[in-house]
Parts: C-alpha cells; structure tokens; sequence
C-alpha cells in the first residue's frame, strides 16, 4: 500500500490513524499548492475528485474518503481497535464521528474555503459570500460547545476509548487553529482533551 497525502486536516486524520494502528505507510506527498492534485495524472489515475489523501491498495485499486480508508485499515488490522471491537462500539464511534464530521468539520472547512483559503477554492467550487462564511465558522463554533456539553466528565469523545472519533476532532481542531477558528475559551472540556491527544506521538504524523 502506499498513501497520497499533502497537508491539511484530511490527510493528517489518516496520517494519524495509521500510526496509532502501527503502521508505517509509504507516502507520496501530492502538492496542493502547486495544482498537482488537479491535473493528469493524478485527477485522473488516483483519484479523479482531485483530493487527497488517497489510498493505493497492493492490487492497484485506490480507495478515498477518510472514512473510508479508515476503516479499511481497521479491518485488515484490527488491534488496536480504533473503531470499536464489538456492534455497540462501532456504532458509537460511527455515530459520534458522523456527527463531528457534519457538525464541526464541515462548516469549518468551508468557512475557511469561503474566507482565508478562498484565492485557493473559487476555481474550483461554488462558495458562499464572505457572510456565509462567518456564519459557516459560527455554526462550527457553537457546535464545538455543544459537543464541550456533551462529553464533559469523558476521557476521550466514547468514553475511555479512544478512538476514529478523536481523531477526526483533533485533526480538524488543530487546522482550525490555523486558519483563524480557534478553540473556544469556553469549551473547558474541549480544551483539555485537545491537550491529552496533541500529547500523543501519533498527533505529528
């Protein structure tokens, strides 16, 4: 196997993944910046929506969608369990993860898409006017509270577990905090949880 990656929280998230899992996974590092991701041949021979990271399986097929190649690696290894090692853990890593992706990852990204990066996407997707993009980061925001609601008194987002979850929270959290959308003061919890997984050698995949 061999990953497409590049900078950004995307790639980071399975970045990281793969190494709680143990794994050590070559790497091609694809050029955002300069356009590589969008033009032959990888638009057309890795993966024709022009993202990363991208997953080149032994066989030749290449998988996409963080989700997706997450849980793939979790299948072929699955010690440690980051998605759960029983129905009922799976499901609440899955519910949890779906939630923080709609909730918090995606209003952040593309409030940041709309504003900052926005010399970087305009030619390539529709974007919403600089008032979208501050209501975009402040639905994000008043997600991330909810969420600081939610898992107060909690190590990690599933309990003890940690898991696809946090992984995602963190990667995105720590691109927010370059890009102008920190975490907010208020969100005691989110804070301190956010300091216990940097913590981890994982986090500078």
């Amino acid at each position: 196997m061999k990953l497409y990656s590049s900078m950004g929280p995307n790639p980071h998230m399975v970045r990281m993944f793969a190494a709680e899992k143990g794994l050590s996974l070559p790497i091609v590092e694809v050029d955002l910046m300069g356009g590589e991701n969008r033009r032959p041949p990888y638009n057309q021979a890795v993966n024709p929506a022009g993202q990363t990271p991208a997953l080149e399986l032994d066989g030749g097929q290449t998988i996409t969608e963080i989700t997706v190649i997450c849980e793939y690696l979790e299948e072929k290894h699955p010690t440690p369990a980051l998605i759960g090692a029983t129905p009922e853990e799976r499901a609440e890593t899955r519910m949890w993860t779906r939630r923080i992706d709609l909730n918090i990852c995606e209003p952040m990204a593309n409030g940041f898409r709309a504003s900052e990066g926005r010399r970087l996407f305009e030619s390539r997707m529709k974007l919403v006017g600089a008032e979208g993009a501050a209501e975009l980061k402040a639905i994000a925001k008043d997600r991330i509270l909810w969420l600081d609601g939610q898992l107060a008194g909690r190590q990690f987002v599933c309990g003890d577990r940690f898991s696809l979850a946090d992984i995602l929270l963190f990667c995105f959290l720590a691109f927010g905090a370059q890009v102008a959308q920190p975490i907010p003061d208020e969100a005691g919890w989110v804070k301190a949880w956010f300091e216990r997984v940097k913590a981890r050698p994982s986090a500078a995949a």
